[in-house]
């Protein structure tokens, strides 16, 4: 794939540093060198350091002028209280969700659930979180409330770390059955269960902590 423009290789930049941060590849209290970063073909020192500004105000790095960038710790306070904030906003989108979910809505959350158990199964924790995204882009999208869907664009960032993590583990699959009883008291209409559920699921990453 060829990247034209200054905005596509900073956004190159800054996709391809998050998942090296949210994989591991880049562990907590890893130092970056842009100019490292740079000499990965098509990119360069510019757009490098504006994707590492951008990454430091997700709170996945932290810069100290003329001294270094590194990795942020995942046990950081910063991170539970990201994590605390997505939690609720999940919680609010399945609470105002529930009572208007579609018969298209759920069947979409059933696709994304039995996609997150085969890439649980095939040990590949990178699909995993991808289709967990799609399982909770259903209700947060069905809620239809742009204030809780931009805050959780906010913090789901320095969140990312936590779910790999998690989905890296057996205990993961626990995951597979709340997320069956979500769909469940969507398809009831029952507001109130669905936010407790998935209050739940996203509790489970407190663990990881």
């Amino acid at each position: 794939m060829q990247y034209i423009g200054y905005g596509s290789l900073r956004e190159r930049a800054e996709a391809e540093i998050r998942a090296a941060i949210v994989r591991g590849d880049l562990e907590p209290g890893a130092v970056i060198e842009d100019a490292e970063l740079a000499d990965t073909p098509g990119l360069s020192r510019t757009p490098v350091r504006e994707a590492l500004a951008k990454l430091a105000e997700e709170g996945l790095v932290e810069s100290r002028p003329h001294s270094y960038t590194r990795v942020t710790a995942l046990t950081a306070r910063p991170v539970r209280d990201a994590l605390v904030v997505v939690r609720a906003m999940h919680a609010l989108a399945a609470r105002q969700a529930a009572p208007l979910s579609t018969p298209e809505d759920l069947s979409a959350m059933r696709a994304a659930n039995e996609a997150f158990a085969q890439a649980l199964d095939a040990d590949d924790a990178v699909a995993a979180l991808a289709a967990d995204d799609q399982f909770h882009a259903v209700v947060v999208h069905r809620c239809g409330n742009a204030a809780i869907e931009s805050t959780i664009d906010r913090f789901a960032p320095i969140v990312r770390r936590l779910e790999h993590q998690r989905f890296s583990s057996p205990a993961a699959r626990h995951s597979v059955v709340q997320h069956q009883r979500i769909i469940e008291a969507c398809e009831q209409r029952d507001d109130q269960l669905a936010a407790r559920l998935v209050d739940e699921n996203w509790s489970t990453l407190l663990e990881e902590l």
